[in-house]
């Protein structure tokens, strides 16, 4: 994809920070007038203008009259600012306003339906455009919506890590799923990820271990919600923090260098590198044999006529595995996803040479 990148290359962290949702002129002011006082090197001001909430009667934000109030606070410290937009007004208003940055939530993110609409109003339009990813973790239809404003010359695109829903109670709000973004990098090289650690948290207590893994995994920036009053915010209370608390946070992370790999320093990790991938090697060729195994355990089968899927080996497998694993310092968690996909993949095998035999 044809990406121009808003974020500088000497630039880390790029910052972003702000209120979850603009609630007076006054309290807008305050919040940038100490973000200015306690963090200075802050990038970007956001705050949420229109809230999309899960149930109705909920505050959903102060609409348009707020986008002034955002403009005015980040203008009076020649400060970029960016707000949220879920449709074709939301768009008008905001590029009518000067909006500096736009960025699309995770809710609009899950409809390819509204991601259009929101590209049809920029068609032709030169302005920065952050999209968070969708709350599943649908990697596609992230990157959908990176084509969607890519195909009407939307080339300024960054992408906001900020977690994915789950129906099951975890220790975030929304779970990070690492991987994903990772994934997302790969496919999309040029693009900057900003992680968002305050709607993966929905918590004070874990920001900063959050903020610090986005920083390991080598994050373009972070976009954390601060307001002077964070006990008394009208939206996500919990999960804010003051501008002094959020300095604290940002001078307790550590950050860490790019490795030039040509650079002689780093041979002994050039060597560990090397390893890795003989490692990596043999553990390919040993599902590759293990692939071969199922096989022919598949054309037994189709002679037997026996089924597939045998629940009490199965079982016997998962715990031995279990308990190899775990003695070996590897966490059950990992064990299991790896082993349900050895078994996903061995019953496509098997699956095949039956079909084949009948």
């Amino acid at each position: 994809m044809e990406i121009q990148s808003f974020i500088p290359n000497d630039h880390h962290p790029f910052l972003m920070a702000g209120p979850c949702s603009a609630e007076t002129e006054a309290q807008v002011q305050q919040t940038v007038d100490e973000l200015i006082q306690f963090v200075p090197q802050v990038d970007v001001i956001r705050a949420g203008i229109w809230k999309p909430r899960t149930r109705p009667n909920a505050f959903e934000g102060v609409g348009a009259i707020g986008l002034s109030w955002i403009k005015e606070a980040a203008k009076k410290y020649n400060k970029l600012c960016t707000v949220e937009v879920a449709n074709t007004e939301h768009v008008e208003a905001a590029l009518k306003a000067g909006i500096d940055i736009l960025w699309i939530g995770a809710r609009s993110t899950v409809s390819p339906f509204i991601v259009q609409e929101i590209a049809e109003a920029l068609r032709g339009v030169d302005i920065p455009v952050m999209i968070k990813n969708p709350v599943n973790p649908d990697l596609e239809l992230w990157i959908g919506a990176f084509e969607r404003m890519e195909k009407v010359g939307v080339k300024k695109l960054a992408a906001i890590h900020r977690g994915f829903s789950s129906y099951t109670k975890t220790e975030y709000r929304n779970k990070p799923t690492w991987e994903l973004p990772i994934e997302l990098k790969r496919r999309i090289p040029n693009l900057p990820i900003i992680c968002d650690p305050s709607h993966i948290c929905g918590r004070r207590d874990t920001l900063q271990k959050v903020s610090q893994k986005a920083m390991d995994l080598n994050f373009d920036g972070l976009m954390i919600e601060s307001h002077f009053q964070p006990d008394e915010a009208w939206s996500d209370a919990k999960q804010q923090i003051t501008p002094e608390q959020l300095a604290k946070l940002l001078s307790q992370i550590i950050y860490r260098e790019n490795i030039n790999l040509e650079e002689e320093e780093h041979a002994s990790l050039n060597e560990l590198r090397s390893k890795i991938d003989r490692i990596d090697n043999y553990i390919i060729q040993l599902l590759s044999e293990r692939m071969g195994v199922s096989e022919e355990i598949g054309v037994y089968k189709a002679a037997n006529n026996l089924k597939i899927y045998q629940p009490e080996r199965w079982a016997i497998i998962v715990d031995r595995c279990l308990k190899i694993g775990t003695i070996n310092g590897l966490s059950e968690d990992f064990l299991l996803r790896l082993i349900q996909q050895i078994h996903k993949e061995s019953i496509r095998h098997q699956t095949m040479v039956m079909n084949k035999e009948q």
